[in-house]
């Protein structure tokens, strides 16, 4: 997969491009970008010889932005047919997948991708690592050439704190038959968020990759040399990491009949991971000696309000009942997490307790509303 990659003609190449800015979550989950983004590269390969007819455009957009291109919906079955039912017959020479959107590290560590339908209490999407299996089988007979770009979280989903768990969404997956080869570009990196602009509405590495493919758009739309593409999208981001606009990392995977490995190589050392919001709250209360007493915890919960404290789950070990009281605040009350504060001072009022004990839930509440600049 080096060197000078093979033409590919336009009228046998298809593309499923979505940006998904919208979801019925509600506006906690509002993402000025995809769908601007996936235009973009829409655009890119009509005016490389792409019909439309095989463009396959699906859209979730805010009001704000109107794509002016016809556009498909976004929502989970939409999506699940066009992979399942639509693509895998097909018997084009290349495929293309744009996705741009709110993505999570399930705790198997799959990556799901969440559809325009995903709520609250429904979190529907795609599950991308059995997308992948179902287009390396024999339920994709052509498609022998492929190229992935997933710009979207892989922030860890045990650091979410969702009520609901993540619903199955696995696609049908057949046997592998080795014959096809798989680009795979994802933007952000295990357990890292791919940070939006939303001033500009564009994801800074869907902004980054876009401008780099424009550059080569005399080779679209067959596919890029990816041992030429990467190191220019890993210096764009090292750039942006430097300037403290994103800590993501990029990582390709090259998949096919004669290589299977992950660039670069070599992966740099283990660091370990930054305690969450939730885990430095447990750590800051766990550290009064009062909170490994049950009577000691119950007197600073009679503290808060009964209305709020009705509804906590209740735990006779230590730990976890403190990560349930958190984790209760967190979700329905997040101002009770002061109330919190001063139940646990009033009791011990250790002067460098406090302190942490300050910062640990400021942080949990400003992110118990959501991060809007994330994906």
């Amino acid at each position: 997969m080096t060197g000078r990659m093979p033409s590919v003609d336009p009228a046998r190449v298809h593309a499923l491009v979505v940006g998904i800015e919208a979801y019925e979550a509600g506006d906690a989950w509002r993402l000025p970008g995809p769908a601007r983004d996936a235009v973009r590269f829409w655009r890119l390969l009509r005016d490389a010889g792409v019909p439309e007819t095989q463009l396959r455009l699906h859209l979730s957009a805010l009001p704000s932005y109107d794509p002016e291109v016809p556009y498909e919906d976004a929502d989970q079955a939409t999506l699940r047919r066009v992979l399942v039912r639509e693509l895998s017959p097909v018997q084009g020479d290349m495929l293309w997948v744009w996705w741009g959107g709110h993505g999570v590290l399930d705790r198997a560590g799959r990556l799901r991708l969440f559809c325009a339908d995903a709520s609250v209490t429904d979190k529907l999407g795609i599950d991308l690592d059995s997308a992948l299996a179902r287009f390396a089988g024999d339920a994709v007979p052509g498609l022998r050439e492929q190229m992935w770009i997933v710009d979207a979280c892989e922030t860890f989903e045990e650091d979410l704190s969702f009520q609901e768990a993540l619903p199955p969404d696995t696609l049908p997956v057949g046997r592998p038959n080795h014959v096809h080869r798989q680009t795979v570009l994802r933007a952000a990196g295990r357990g890292r968020a791919a940070v939006n602009d939303p001033a500009r509405a564009t994801g800074l590495f869907s902004d980054l990759l876009l401008g780099l493919l424009a550059d080569r758009s005399v080779a679209l739309p067959g596919p890029p040399d990816p041992e030429e593409l990467f190191p220019a999208v890993r210096a764009g981001i090292a750039a942006l990491r430097k300037a403290g606009r994103t800590l993501q990392h990029p990582e390709i995977r090259l998949q096919g009949p004669d290589r299977a490995e992950i660039l670069p190589p070599a992966a740099p050392p283990a660091v370990p991971r930054p305690l969450s919001a939730v885990q430095r709250a447990v750590a800051a209360l766990l550290a009064y000696p009062l909170m490994a007493d049950p009577a000691e915890r119950q007197t600073v919960v009679d503290a808060l309000n009964p209305q709020v404290t009705a509804v906590l789950r209740r735990h006779s070990k230590a730990r976890t009942d403190v990560v349930n009281i958190l984790d209760g605040l967190a979700r329905r009350h997040p101002e009770s997490l002061w109330d919190l504060y001063e139940a646990v001072v009033s009791v011990d009022d250790d002067p460098e307790l406090k302190v942490e004990l300050a910062a640990a839930l400021g942080e949990l509440v400003t992110t118990s509303a959501g991060p809007r600049r994330q994906k």
